[in-house]
C-alpha cells in the first residue's frame, strides 16, 4: 500500500487476536487506512457502524477484522450447531463475494475460521454440503442463501456478525427486500454486531441501518473530492463513429498497460471487443450473462496480464480489486452518476495513480453535467484531434488463448476404464472396411474384420 493513503494508526495498537494479527503482517499489512482507523475502533468495542469510503480504501479489510476478532475472542453461542454461521456477509454481486471471500483466506489464514461462499450460477448441492459440513462464516449473495434458508440447511439463531457491503447497490439491483427479509431472521440487535458499509450512504441506506441495527455510528472517510485524488480525468467529445478508432489509437499508447473499457449494452461490449481483438489486442469481455466459470477464468486471466483489455458493463463496476489497472476507459458514460465513481475506481486503486478517460458522443453526453455535479468538479475537456480519429496500424495477432470449455472438459469425470482417444497407450481405433460391391444383402455372411496388425 502506498503511505499516501494510511494513517498513523497500526494494527498492533488494537490488541488483536495472536493468529489474526500475524495473518495481517504475514499479508503486509501493518498501518490503517482512513476508515480502518476511523471503524475499528469503534467496531471492536462492540458498537455499530455504517462507514463510508472511497472505494479501494479497504473497506473490506476493516470489516473482515472487526468481524474475526469477535468470533476469535468471544464464546458461542452453548447451542449452536455446527452449520449455523457465526457471521454472516452479504454483497450485491457474485464478483465482490468472491473478492471479499479471498480477503477473508488471506487476512484470516491462522485463525482456523471456516467460511462459505454462497452464490448463484455454480454447483447447487456442492454448496449446500459445505454448508452442511460446519461453518463459521458465509459469505453471499442474498438469493441462493435465502433459498438454503427456507430448505433448513442452516439457521441465524447463532449469528454474531452482520455484514452488509456495498448497501446502496442492493437497492439498485433489487435485492433490498430478500436483505430486510435476512435481517429480520437474525438475532435481536442488542446481541450482535452491525456493520454496514458503502462508498455511497444515500437516505434509503441510513434508514435501512437505522431500522435494523443497534443505533449504528455513521463514520465517513470521505475526502473533499468523490473520486479517488489519484485518479487523472479527461473527457473527449467525439462523435459516435468516431469513438473506435479514438479507443483504438488511445488504448495503444506504450502507457497503458492494462485497462478496463466500459459500456453501457452486452450488444457494444461484443462489438468494441471484436475490433480491439481485430488489432491485435489480447481482450476479454465481461457482462451479466457470461456463465459464472467463465467469467471467474477471465477475471484470473485479466489478474495474470494474459488478458490486457477488459470490456466489461457495469456487472464488474463494483467489488473487484484487480491491481494495476492503469486506464479505465468510459466508452459510453454511464446513465447514473454514482457508477461513474465505481467505475473509475477500478484504476488508482490504495494510494496508486491512474487515468479515467471518458467519451462523451452525443447519445450520452447529455449525463455529463450530473456527473460533474456529483463529483463536485469539472471533468478536464481534451482535444478529438484529426491524428486520433485515423485508425492505428494493427499489431500481430497474440496466440489465442485457451477456451473455458476445454478447463470444463478436463473437469468432467472420465469413462471407467476407458483411455483418451490421443493418449499413450491407448488402443487404435478400427475402422470397419465397407464393400464396394454396396451394401451387404440380407442374410449374406458378415465380412471377416481384418486383423489387428
Amino acid at each position: 500500500m502506498s503511505e499516501q493513503v494510511l494513517t498513523d494508526s497500526f494494527f498492533d495498537n488494537f490488541d488483536l487476536h495472536p493468529s489474526l494479527l500475524a495473518g495481517l503482517h504475514e499479508s503486509g499489512f501493518t498501518r490503517c487506512t482512513p476508515i480502518q482507523a476511523l471503524t475499528l475502533p469503534v467496531a471492536l468495542a462492540g458498537r455499530d457502524v455504517a462507514g463510508q469510503a472511497q472505494t479501494g480504501t479497504g473497506k473490506t479489510g476493516a470489516f473482515l477484522v472487526a468481524a474475526m476478532q469477535r468470533l476469535l475472542t468471544l464464546p458461542a453461542l452453548p447451542e449452536r450447531k455446527a452449520n449455523d454461521p457465526r457471521c454472516l456477509i452479504l454483497a450485491p454481486t457474485r464478483e465482490l463475494a468472491i473478492q471479499i471471500d479471498k480477503d477473508f483466506r488471506n487476512l484470516g489464514r491462522h485463525t482456523g475460521l471456516r467460511s462459505a461462499l454462497i452464490y448463484g450460477g455454480v454447483d447447487y448441492d456442492k454448496q449446500r454440503e459445505q454448508l452442511r459440513g460446519g461453518v463459521d462464516i458465509i459469505i453471499a449473495t442474498p438469493g441462493r442463501l435465502i433459498d438454503y434458508f427456507k430448505q433448513h440447511v442452516f439457521s441465524l439463531r447463532a449469528c454474531d456478525v452482520m455484514v452488509i457491503d456495498e448497501a446502496d447497490r442492493m437497492f439498485d439491483l433489487g435485492f433490498i427486500k430478500d436483505v430486510r427479509f435476512i435481517m429480520r431472521r437474525l438475532p435481536p440487535r442488542e446481541q450482535r454486531l452491525g456493520l454496514l458499509f458503502s462508498a455511497t450512504l444515500s437516505y434509503r441506506v441510513l434508514e435501512l441501518a437505522y431500522e435494523h441495527m443497534n443505533n449504528p455510528q455513521k463514520l465517513s472517510a470521505e475526502t473533499e473530492s468523490v473520486t479517488a485524488a489519484r485518479v487523472r480525468q479527461q473527457v473527449y467529445f467525439p462523435a459516435t463513429e468516431e469513438k473506435m478508432p479514438l479507443l483504438l489509437n488511445l488504448i495503444m499508447r506504450p502507457d497503458v498497460q492494462r485497462s478496463i473499457v466500459f459500456v453501457n449494452t452486452k450488444v457494444w461490449a461484443e462489438r468494441v471487443t471484436t475490433r480491439l481483438e481485430r488489432h491485435g489486442l489480447r481482450v476479454g469481455a465481461l457482462s451479466g450473462d457470461v456463465p459464472q466459470r467463465k467469467r471467474q477464468k477471465l477475471l484470473e486471466r485479466f489478474q495474470r496480464g494474459d488478458v490486457e483489455v477488459l470490456v466489461a458493463t457495469d456487472v464488474a463496476a463494483r467489488g473487484l480489486h484487480i491491481p494495476a489497472v492503469s486506464h479505465v476507459f468510459n466508452y459510453d458514460l454511464p446513465n447514473d452518476a454514482e457508477d461513474y465513481v465505481h467505475r473509475i475506481g477500478r484504476t488508482a486503486r490504495l494510494g496508486a495513480e491512474g487515468d479515467a478517460i471518458s467519451f462523451a458522443c452525443d447519445m450520452y453526453a447529455m449525463g455529463l453535467p450530473d456527473i460533474e455535479a456529483y463529483i463536485e468538479q469539472k471533468i478536464p475537456v481534451a482535444t478529438v484531434t484529426a491524428e486520433l480519429i485515423v485508425p492505428p496500424p494493427k499489431r500481430d495477432r497474440p496466440a489465442a488463448l485457451p477456451d473455458d470449455d476445454d478447463d470444463e472438459a478436463d473437469d468432467a469425470p472420465a469413462a471407467t476404464g476407458s483411455a483418451p482417444a490421443n493418449a499413450p497407450g491407448a488402443a487404435p481405433k478400427r475402422r470397419r472396411r465397407r464393400s464396394r460391391s454396396g451394401p451387404r444383402k440380407s442374410g449374406a455372411p458378415a465380412a471377416k474384420p481384418p486383423e489387428a496388425t
